[in-house]
């Protein structure tokens, strides 16, 4: 049977979701780029951009579970468009702040938990979502081209960021990222999803404790999450991009852009490959692989002392990522039933939210308590630890495959 690269974009309602998911992607790395630039711009404290990754992880460590409880009671079409009106109405208060002189640091704190609290409904019903969009044969395509439009908003969000913010100031990003939320909700209203199949659950702590036991009851999807989660605990570099661009590398607003973009560059690039490359089978070796690459780029970046060595080795660990990316959504989709998607993709988004929003903690105060580059690089050595104990304590993972799906009759 022919490949067809584009199978999923050739229905209307995926082709809807996708073009949402790019106005989304834009406008949520557009917000946060601005937001690191702006309180360290307010504050220069390393220190303070560990508290933004504390304000966002908050509301997923105690919310994330209950969002995904009530993707599975309720509408979830329904659920993205409500919990879209929070940041678009952030962005517009940030706005208002700084365009009249009165932002301050705990202003932008108490709107990134705002914000953090709508994700931890939002992100949940949107992942099980996707499944409704497509048909069953589909459906892996529709990962990997959702995942390159991510990555291709991605990439844009925080270079559009840097633009703004070198043309106009940071206000005109908060008030770019208020229109992109707009757009994502009126693409959003568009979506014609099926009904989901199986029972519904009312929200209980019975319901969210069933998706618990789902996933830990599955070797290689919560192995997945827990190499993802640590990985990125470790080797995330990306809250303290700031100071890079602006201490070490000497680059300003649109180098920072830049520099904020090139990760994402990379994982658009092993995107758009992936899309035309056959589905990657020995998922968990790979995965393995991919995520000690990541490693190794992150002790690189953190010793370049050059702006194009840099944006080269932020764009190959993207790249390294985007592959993790793809084969966790795959593996974790793909194995679970639909009226349990919200409640496992919870789970999911809490790994994910730990990830990067500890990981931002982590970079912070460690480059606080010593420096950006020791910070950098001990992350990395870090990560490369991680696949080693994972290696060798979920061998369930590492032999695990992705069979074909078979279309019936």
């Amino acid at each position: 049977m022919t490949h067809d690269p584009l199978a999923a974009l050739r229905q209307p309602s995926f082709a809807a979701y996708a073009a949402a998911r790019l106005a989304s992607a834009v406008a949520m790395t557009l917000l946060n780029a601005a937001i690191l630039y702006h309180v360290y711009q307010l504050t220069g404290s390393a220190f303070q951009l560990a508290f933004i990754g504390l304000a966002r992880f908050l509301p997923s460590l105690g919310l994330t579970l209950v969002g995904g409880a009530v993707a599975d009671a309720r509408n979830r079409k329904v659920i993205v468009m409500a919990a879209l009106c929070v940041p678009a109405a952030a962005s517009a208060a940030l706005f208002a702040a700084t365009a009249g002189g009165t932002v301050s640091a705990p202003l932008i704190y108490g709107l990134v938990l705002a914000v953090a609290v709508a994700a931890a409904f939002e992100n949940p019903a949107r992942q099980a979502l996707l499944p409704q969009l497509v048909t069953p044969e589909t459906f892996p395509n529709a990962i990997v081209v959702s995942s390159t439009i991510q990555s291709l908003g991605f990439v844009t969000g925080p270079a559009l960021a840097g633009l703004c913010i070198a043309l106009a100031g940071v206000e005109a990003a908060y008030a770019v990222h208020a229109a992109l939320v707009l757009l994502t909700i009126g693409l959003t209203a568009l979506l014609r999803p099926r009904p989901i199949a199986g029972p519904r659950r009312a929200v209980s702590l019975a319901a969210i404790r069933e998706g618990l036991q789902f996933v830990i009851r599955r070797q290689p999807i919560v192995g997945a999450m827990t190499l993802d989660m640590f990985a990125v605990i470790f080797g995330g570099a990306q809250a303290l991009l700031p100071i890079y661009a602006t201490d070490i590398l000497g680059v300003g607003g649109v180098g920072y852009g830049i520099l904020a973009a090139s990760l994402e560059a990379g994982a658009l690039l092993m995107s758009v490959i992936l899309i035309f490359l056959p589905p990657i089978r020995p998922a968990g070796r790979v995965l393995l692989i991919t995520v000690a690459l990541f490693g190794l780029g992150t002790i690189l970046f953190g010793l370049s002392r050059n702006f194009y060595l840099s944006v080269a080795t932020y764009a190959a660990i993207g790249m390294a990522d985007q592959v993790s990316v793809v084969l966790r959504q795959t593996i974790i989709q793909l194995a679970t039933p639909d009226d349990l998607r919200g409640r496992v993709s919870s789970v999911n988004m809490l790994f994910i939210g730990a990830s990067n929003q500890l990981g931002a903690v982590e970079s912070g105060l460690v480059a606080g308590l010593v420096n950006a580059t020791f910070a950098v690089v001990s992350g990395g050595i870090g990560t490369l630890a991680v696949v080693a104990i994972v290696a060798a304590r979920l061998p369930g993972l590492r032999r695990y495959r992705i069979e074909p799906r078979v279309r019936a009759g």
